[in-house]
């Protein structure tokens, strides 16, 4: 693997952004950043989120039904708010 070293800025929202040549190595848009205990920063890809959150899952739910339940929940919240304001 080569090497690739850059200077970013910092900007107003903490936000920095990764240069190309550093995104083409990682080779996915997901990444983890650490920082140690010496201010140290470190970006590690991730190469897929599947399963990440399976520990915070009380069951399994099918991405079909698990939409249809968020878009319920959209739908009564709407409901309840009243219809929007126009600006």
């Amino acid at each position: 693997m080569s090497r690739h070293e850059r200077t970013v800025k910092i900007s107003s929202k903490g936000q920095i952004t990764l240069p190309k040549a550093a995104r083409d190595a990682l080779g996915t848009p997901f990444v983890r950043v650490i920082v140690d205990e010496k201010s140290r920063v470190r970006v590690e890809a991730i190469p897929d989120l599947a399963g990440s959150l399976r520990k915070y899952a009380k069951r399994y739910i099918p991405i079909e039904e698990a939409r249809e339940i968020a878009w319920a929940a959209v739908a009564n919240e709407r409901v309840r708010r009243g219809p929007a304001k126009r600006r």
